[in-house]
């Protein structure tokens, strides 16, 4: 079968151990340096109220401080997410042979496809985690090789949340350029407008016997302009703090929003790409549904000149294509 799979490893271990490859390092075990017994309560928004002033100033403060929040009353239904989250824990519960049918290929660049490892890791340390990546938007990027065709329900699903989705793309890119000064339109043309990548990724990370010393996905801050995840009921995101790692409490059928690089860069730095990342389980699986919303490979993206100027507000970032600053990242190159 070529590649092993953390499925496959959680379901043949014994009680008690797992592969020392998934150990963590003392300095990044949860189980020693995460904060005990306390739940960062990250803002939540509610992103119905009619008082756009104060949902503004609530998106904008949410974005210079935290980097990270939750969206309430967000127009998507329960249902919609629901049948997100069916199909796509139907797909991993497959024999593996089906789910291998939608491998990515080794000698792609493309992340698209089932996989297990996405980075280069320092130390060889590996995520206790497998995942699908695939685009839902827009149409000319969908590759539907990589869209599960079993359960049959399962492009129906993945379509109709991304339809859902625009609504709250296009509000959160309109407030964000509002809160910086921009005029409404200008950081959604930045990163593509209407070419703007919706790259979905289901996280699946098994249960896992020794969760104090392994990660389901090391820290990191999202390449992305924006994220915007679902989770299942299994708690395990965590942000880092003024240095400590805290777990985040997420609320049923929120969207939790990150600020990521790429919206950090065209800010220059006003708003924070949130540091993160995710435990596991003893006993539960989780899993969650990140879509990353991506400007297209070739666009070039530096902080809109607006925001700088060479005497109090200096361009803190490189101006560079996506696809440069994709391949430095997954490589721990310098930017």
């Amino acid at each position: 079968m070529g590649v092993e799979r953390v499925q496959d490893i959680a379901s043949t271990i014994s009680e008690d151990t797992i592969p020392a490859e998934y150990i963590r390092s003392e300095n990044e075990q949860p189980g020693i340096t995460t904060v005990p017994n306390t739940v960062l309560e990250c803002p939540t928004i509610d992103f119905s109220d009619p008082d756009e002033e104060k949902l503004l100033k609530q998106i904008f403060e949410a974005s210079t401080d935290w980097g990270m929040y939750q969206i309430v009353n967000h127009d998507i239904s329960n249902e919609a997410i629901s049948k997100l989250q069916d199909v796509g824990k139907e797909f991993f519960e497959l024999p593996r042979e089906e789910k291998e049918v939608y491998a990515k290929d080794p000698n792609s660049k493309s992340v698209e496809g089932y996989g297990t490892f996405l980075q280069k890791e320092l130390e060889g340390k590996k995520g206790w985690v497998d995942h699908l990546f695939h685009m839902i938007w827009p149409p000319s990027a969908i590759n539907y090789r990589f869209w599960p065709k079993n359960p049959a329900s399962y492009r129906e699903a993945n379509e109709e949340y991304a339809k859902n989705l625009h609504k709250v793309v296009e509000k959160l890119f309109k407030l964000l350029s509002l809160g910086l000064g921009l005029e409404a339109q200008e950081l959604k043309k930045a990163v593509g407008g209407d070419d703007l990548v919706y790259l979905l990724k289901i996280n699946y990370y098994p249960p896992c016997p020794r969760p104090d010393l392994a990660l389901g996905v090391v820290a990191h801050t999202d390449m992305s302009a924006l994220t915007i995840l679902v989770p299942n009921e299994v708690q395990g995101l965590q942000a880092c703090r003024d240095g400590q790692w805290y777990d985040v409490k997420y609320i049923p059928n929120a969207l939790v929003i990150h600020i990521g690089d790429q919206m950090e860069i065209m800010s220059n730095g006003k708003y924070k790409a949130v540091l993160h990342r995710t435990t596991v389980s003893k006993d539960k699986t989780r899993i969650s549904w990140p879509v990353f919303l991506e400007p297209p490979a070739d666009q070039v993206i530096g902080p809109r000149p607006k925001l700088v100027n060479d005497k109090e507000n200096p361009p803190k970032y490189k101006t560079k294509k996506y696809s440069e600053y994709v391949y430095n990242k997954l490589n721990k190159i310098p930017q």
